[in-house]
């Protein structure tokens, strides 16, 4: 039975874990104790031998070797490799319990996608779920101790309700060396996709939603065939037992008490029992018992898991769920908050104080900022509304270079903004400007007709190379082209439309 203490730490407090202690079920002591009383007897062996049996002689040399062994024991990298070891094992030990199979999802798609209250649809939901627990009990078996121990043979899987005699048959009759306990599975496709053809599943989109619910509950059953196969390297898992064995085997020389009277470094006091070295000997020992225990969670050990347990009670909620709960619905009523604006369940005296804590709104809810610093500011630091710096910061934006002023293409865009921007002003408002109306021929006065005001921005127009002139090709060069009327051109835009940009550089062209 797995050991389980939350509700033991449900809240910190002084020495919350001190009580932890005590328990032996599952503990650290029970792992640990023979071969914690195994080192601590071979250590209090050899130093008797010093003490009472060697000769003086052999006493000197044995102290030599003491001080050899304690000064490249620290060489061994105990804690490094043991630390990403157990790092492993507990990573994969709480995988594979996210892989165990649970049919919960599976059984509410049965109940909500198999219909027929009548025994035809009993039976079709019933067998289901018995093919899915079946093949969860198949799997299990075959990782598990325990479970095997219950189930050690297929008649004891038929005995126990999970398989017909006729199933076990062709079971048994499939040619098939490898493991199968996808079997069920297969099973459970076909009957479904008999269902749909009786009725039973109303649509193709149920059916969908019914195998994609069985292909996770056959992939959980996979992954735990591949763990049980693939285990950690076996190379890791000795290189870690040997780098502890032998430590603590140096250990067991290199922390031996020596006489004071020799003078040595470090041994000016004789004590029998090294008590710092029995609490590392019990962390890294421990430590690695930690990963002996993890590293196959389907045997019976007292952490491990509870696999017959998990059987009987996946068995008995899915058919409760497929059979009994099937179309049992409680009267539709107003709960009890219908008519109100805001529904609050009451609380009990012992958490009224939570209602006077306020909500949670953000963690920048809390921040104050002064009057000051709330006023937005213009990007160009110049004191004025907000809005007139959009023609500077439009001219910030485009870089002012060799390409302006040289007149090229991004000069006269920037002129043509300039010159809309200077547009939009408080004669904006008119029709049009007030040079609309000068006489043809007369230059205009504001300017505005030239698409380049500035003369500097002017590009020179290249002039075309001389060359030989085009032949006229036949009596099709002859006939006179063809005269297209263009368009007339349109009034001024309103102010608060756009300017068209792209259609004044067609003109400059």
């Amino acid at each position: 039975m797995t050991v389980t203490y939350t509700a033991r730490v449900a809240n910190a407090r002084f020495g919350g874990f001190s009580q932890l202690l005590l328990l032996w079920r599952g503990s650290i002591y029970k792992l640990l104790w023979r071969e914690l009383v195994c080192f601590l007897g071979l250590y209090m062996a050899l130093s008797a031998a010093y003490r009472f049996v060697l000769t003086e002689e052999q006493k000197r040399y044995f102290e030599k070797l003491v001080i050899y062994c304690d000064q490249y024991a620290s060489l061994i990298p105990v804690s490094f490799v043991l630390g990403f070891y157990v790092t492993l094992v507990v990573h994969r030990w709480w995988n594979q319990y996210l892989c165990m199979p649970l049919p919960d999802a599976l059984m509410c798609v049965v109940a909500g996608t198999v219909h027929g209250r009548d025994e035809r649809g009993r039976l079709y939901r019933r067998t289901l779920m018995r093919y899915a627990g079946l093949s969860a009990v198949l799997i299990l078996r075959s990782v598990s101790t325990a479970v095997f121990k219950r189930f050690p043979t297929v008649d004891h899987v038929v005995e126990a309700g999970f398989m017909t005699r006729e199933e076990r048959k062709k079971f048994e009759n499939l040619n098939s060396s490898y493991n199968k306990y996808w079997v069920p599975c297969v099973w459970f496709s076909n009957l479904a996709a008999q269902a749909r053809r009786e009725g039973r599943i109303r649509d193709n989109s149920a059916l969908k939603l019914l195998l994609e619910e069985l292909n996770v509950f056959r992939g959980k059953c996979g992954m735990l065939f591949h763990y049980d196969w693939i285990s950690v390297p076996l190379v890791y898992t000795q290189v870690v037992t040997i780098a502890v064995y032998s430590y603590f085997l140096a250990c067991l020389i290199g922390r031996q008490f020596l006489d004071p009277a020799q003078g040595y470094q470090g041994h000016s006091l004789d004590l029998c029992v090294p008590i710092f070295t029995l609490l590392q000997f019990f962390f890294y020992a421990g430590w690695l018992k930690v990963a002996e225990q993890l590293i196959n969670p389907f045997g019976e050990d007292d952490d491990d898991f509870e696999t017959n347990f998990l059987i009987d009670r996946n068995f008995q909620v899915s058919m409760l769920a497929v059979d009994e709960m099937y179309d049992d619905l409680a009267m539709l009523e107003k709960d009890l908050y219908w008519d109100a604006t805001e529904a609050r369940a009451p609380y009990t005296a012992a958490t009224a104080f939570l209602l006077q804590q306020p909500s949670f709104q953000g963690s920048t809810f809390d921040i104050t900022l002064a009057k000051e610093d709330m006023q937005f500011q213009r990007l160009d630091g110049v004191d004025g509304p907000l809005g007139d710096a959009h023609g500077d910061f439009l001219q910030r934006l485009l870089p002012v270079g060799a390409g302006v002023t040289a007149g090229g293409l991004l000069g006269r865009r920037l002129s043509l903004m300039r010159r809309k921007n200077s547009c939009v002003s408080e004669t904006s408002t008119a029709t049009s400007c007030a040079c609309a109306g000068a006489p043809d021929g007369a230059a205009p006065e504001c300017g505005c007709g030239d698409p380049l005001v500035d003369a500097g921005l002017r590009e020179p127009e290249p002039e075309l190379p001389a060359g030989p002139e085009l032949p006229v090709l036949g009596p099709a060069a002859a006939e006179p082209f063809t005269t297209v009327s263009m368009p007339a051109p349109r009034g001024p835009a309103p102010p608060w439309l756009p300017s068209p940009i792209g259609e004044e550089e067609e003109s400059l062209a």
